[in-house]
């Protein structure tokens, strides 16, 4: 999946202005359809809840990878959900795969992003959901139960933060989020999903010289990585092993907020296996020392 950008140069792609030029469809429809989906992670966020740190029956799928039955029991109850509110709607899950494939609108379902944190008992997991128009993604949702936090944008209508976590106001007010103005790698903090992950993957031979480049760098992984991107607490997320439900949600939440995100390469690629989240202004120079060049200095 590719997202299409704006014209002109690809390092002015990002701001909320250019988001909000990619939307397709009015801001009540966008809007509904977070709504929706916001409703639906109230049952979702029950289900796992349900199965958390209650030895969930698990098991390993063809890839060799982990899934248990709160990720099918959540992703079951959503295709049904968006079934009956959009029955002409696609859908794209990690569990149970494509179905509606010509829709013009398609969701992207991560029913447990976190999995591996699920099984052993840590809080950092969500539900993920994103939207996509004729090719572009157009909304997403993050809901993670066991943190209190939820995150969601659309196009044209900003990025925002609910729950204590995500820095909901004391009357319970969503925050609306927005990345930071930060512009060089000396004060930035840059958090990423796995070390061995990004140098085993051989795409960021200058990851480590990156980390050491940064004034902070966390191993805060999975949906928390783009959030803390999203609401200005890190600058940069490094990310390999995605597939598009992994990144859709965080991609228009991350855009949304005013940042940038795209493939080691450069391109709005968000099924090739590689993302690089920022807050805009310090993108390419990321981008260069992932690829092994040197950090470029702001004139």
């Amino acid at each position: 999946m590719t997202g299409r950008g704006a014209p002109g140069s690809p390092g002015s792609e990002f701001g909320a202005e250019w988001s909000a030029s990619l939307r397709r469809g009015t801001d009540a429809e966008l809007r509904g359809w977070v709504e929706a989906a916001l409703g639906w992670c109230d049952a979702a966020d029950e289900i796992a809840l349900r199965y958390f740190r209650q030895s969930p029956v698990t098991t390993r799928k063809p890839d060799r990878s982990f899934v248990t039955e709160a990720d099918t029991a959540v992703e079951r109850l959503l295709r049904q959900r968006i079934g009956d509110a959009f029955p002409d709607h696609g859908v794209v899950g990690e569990e149970y795969g494509a179905e509606g494939g010509s829709a013009s609108v398609r969701w992207f379902v991560d029913p447990i992003d976190g999995t591996h944190n699920y099984m052993r008992g840590i809080p950092i997991f969500a539900t993920l959901l994103g939207v996509e128009r004729d090719g572009e993604l157009q909304a997403g949702i993050v809901s993670a139960p066991a943190l209190g936090g939820r995150w969601y944008a659309w196009r044209g209508g900003g990025a925002w933060g609910a729950g204590p976590l995500a820095g909901a106001d004391r009357g319970g007010a969503p925050r609306r989020l927005r990345v930071t103005g930060i512009d060089r790698l000396a004060d930035a903090q840059i958090v990423y999903a796995g070390t061995q992950d990004v140098i085993a993957s051989g795409a960021a031979p200058g990851f480590t010289d990156l980390l050491r480049a940064a004034w902070r760098e966390r191993g805060f992984g999975d949906f928390w990585g783009y959030s803390l991107v999203a609401e200005g607490a890190a600058e940069v997320m490094v990310e390999v092993g995605l597939s598009i439900w992994d990144a859709a949600a965080p991609v228009v939440l991350v855009e949304e907020a005013g940042g940038r995100v795209t493939d080691f390469e450069g391109r709005r690629i968000f099924d090739g296996g590689t993302i690089l989240a920022t807050n805009g202004v310090l993108h390419e120079t990321v981008r260069s020392m992932l690829a092994g060049g040197e950090e470029q200095v702001p004139a």
